[in-house]
């Protein structure tokens, strides 16, 4: 922790053997505007909410932006040529990338716009890989390979960076992981992506995976790779195998903004975010991440995506409390005039960090306390008589009272005067 407070938790997430240990800063890649919007239920946002979105990525210090699959069709053409000009004439530092399937005719457009654009634009050529998609493709091991060398050889004819990934990596054999990676370096591919497409994979599973990926083929050919996890959610644990992935030795995470994605959804890049601010990984203990709710709520209004109440650290109650022990040590802090030990004596994230404060509200669970802090919060005048009142009305209620029922209650109160405490 950064906390000046730290010295007050024993933090066993410290201890070696169960975090990271890292030479190199973690980096992430944002697949909100493309492999997000692949879920069924989104919107795919307006160009001018993309841009939007794109922006407050590099506000947060995003590396790397999917901006697209423009072999899709002329909407998608148009939406990548327009995103690539806002990084070029913006001089954003995050880096663009686009998706192509293993075909010359997904390749070409992304060569063609970056020449028309004047950037580069790195190319995530993706091929499915697990025996049971080769099954069902009935695909054979010549082919897999021989398409793997055709599209990145072509790539790299055209000057593109090529980001090389497999699907359905978690359900790979370890022969085919190696020889299909091993292949796309050898011609000429710089990064390799190894993916839980279908949320298969567990954090052990995940730390076994990368690690073969490292010794089996990054280390033996003898190249600078980087190398990217990108998981899915269909059991719950993209947070977990991402923070597990980059213990094993991945250099990125792609993500999506709310988890946005196909099925349940992608890796939350915002909650990749906090963790790894959280755990001091360079470089994001230093990042300024206040704007990451804002981030977020624009994703969520421009793809119809709702935040639920519970959601981490952005959702409507994660640093609400009404219950009267948890507020009580609160509000201690709070008295202290101590702004950090409030926000972090019952929440394992201070809300400080993200531009958000503490909330304390008032419901059958309540103490005296919380009228106590809520009023002297809203500059009213205090009394026995007036704290007792809202107390029995919320002991009464199967709810947090809303503030106009609490003001209800406050009828004939004196406010306090301007500049009294």
């Amino acid at each position: 922790m950064t906390l000046k407070h730290s010295h007050l938790i024993y933090d066993w997430n410290s201890i070696q053997e169960t975090s990271p240990s890292r030479a190199r800063p973690v980096l992430l890649d944002d697949e909100t505007l493309r492999d997000g919007l692949q879920s069924p239920s989104v919107k795919d946002p307006d160009i001018a909410q993309k841009l939007e979105i794109l922006h407050l990525m590099e506000s947060l210090g995003i590396n790397m932006v999917d901006i697209g699959l423009p072999g899709a069709g002329p909407r998608a053409v148009a939406d990548v040529e327009r995103l690539a000009k806002e990084i070029a004439a913006c001089r954003l530092k995050i880096k663009p990338n686009c998706a192509a399937r293993t075909h010359e005719n997904d390749i070409r457009p992304i060569a063609e716009i970056s020449q028309r654009v004047g950037i580069g634009i790195e190319v995530a050529c993706f091929i499915g890989s697990s025996p049971i998609r080769r099954y069902t493709e009935d695909w054979t091991d010549d082919f897999l390979t021989s398409t793997t060398r055709k599209a990145v050889t072509y790539a790299r004819s055209l000057d593109l960076e090529v980001m090389y990934v497999t699907e359905d990596t978690s359900r790979c054999d370890p022969e085919t992981v190696k020889r299909l990676y091993s292949t796309a370096i050898e011609c000429g591919a710089t990064a390799i992506v190894v993916c839980d497409t279908v949320g298969h994979a567990t954090p052990q599973g995940v730390q076994a995976l990368i690690r073969f990926v490292v010794e089996k083929v990054i280390q033996p050919s003898g190249k600078s790779v980087r190398l990217d996890w990108h998981g899915h959610s269909d059991r719950g644990l993209a947070v977990a195998n991402s923070l597990a992935a980059l213990a094993a030795g991945a250099d990125c995470v792609h993500g999506t903004a709310l988890g946005i994605g196909e099925r349940v959804g992608n890796t939350q890049i915002d909650q990749m975010l906090v963790n790894l601010k959280l755990m001091g990984i360079s470089p994001w203990a230093e990042q300024d991440l206040t704007r990451l709710k804002q981030y977020c709520q624009l994703v969520s209004r421009s793809t119809g995506v709702e935040i639920p109440r519970n959601y981490p650290v952005l959702g409507e109650d994660a640093f609400r409390t009404a219950t009267g022990v948890h507020a009580a040590a609160v509000i201690k802090a709070f008295r202290k005039g101590d702004q950090e030990l409030a926000n972090s004596v019952y929440s394992g994230v201070p809300s400080h960090y993200f531009g958000l404060e503490q909330i304390i509200e008032i419901g059958p669970m309540s103490g005296k306390s919380n009228v106590i802090y809520w009023l002297e919060r809203k500059g009213v005048a205090l009394s026995d008589e007036l704290v007792d009142r809202i107390f029995q009305r919320a002991k009464s209620s199967d709810r947090c009272l809303t503030e106009a029922e609490i003001l209800a209650c406050c009828q004939g109160a004196i406010p306090v005067q301007a500049g009294q405490d």
